[in-house]
């Protein structure tokens, strides 16, 4: 089984944000990888990486990093495969990765998912994996359908919620 999808986080310390991902995918049926590579530590590795994800079957990547969150962009200026990024919580309420991430310079694309956002992350590639297969395609459509399901009854609960001047 090779990896579709490649889950790269700045250090382990932000396996907790970034396994969401991983069980997303999973639960969906998606093969997929998890290394902690950085991009101001393990330069060579990122390049390495970078460069070798086309060629060894990887369609997405998901890279999450936190505080300067150079990795995602780094990764996408070295690789056509779509990168999402994950911006970590880990200074400045996250909001440094944030804008780290999201302020890339035309001809450098990185999608980039909400702080501390690895599922979505992980919902999304999914759904690009799903553009060429149909049976994932399914199984998406049964996991919006959940959600949908969860709503429609949490709703109806809240009917059963009674208020003096309440009217529905």
């Amino acid at each position: 089984m090779n990896p579709l999808v490649s889950i790269i986080m700045g250090s382990t310390s932000d396996l907790k944000v970034m396994e969401k991902a991983a069980e997303f995918l999973d639960s969906m049926g998606i093969p997929f990888e998890i290394n902690a590579l950085s991009a101001h530590r393990t330069p060579d590795e990122v390049e390495a990486f970078a460069r070798g994800a086309a060629g060894r079957g990887i369609k997405v990547i998901i890279a999450g990093a936190g505080m300067a969150a150079h990795l995602p962009g780094v990764i996408a200026a070295m690789t056509t495969v779509p990168v999402i990024g994950v911006p970590v919580k880990a200074s400045l309420d996250g909001m440094d990765a944030l804008l780290a991430i999201v302020q890339m310079p035309p001809g450098i694309p990185v999608a980039t998912v909400a702080i501390d956002g690895a599922l979505n992350a992980g919902i999304l590639a999914a759904q690009m994996i799903a553009t060429g297969e149909k049976e994932v395609m399914e199984k998406l459509v049964a996991y919006k359908e959940s959600l949908k399901q969860k709503i429609v009854r949490a709703n109806e609960e809240l009917g059963a919620v009674r208020f003096k001047f309440k009217t529905n």
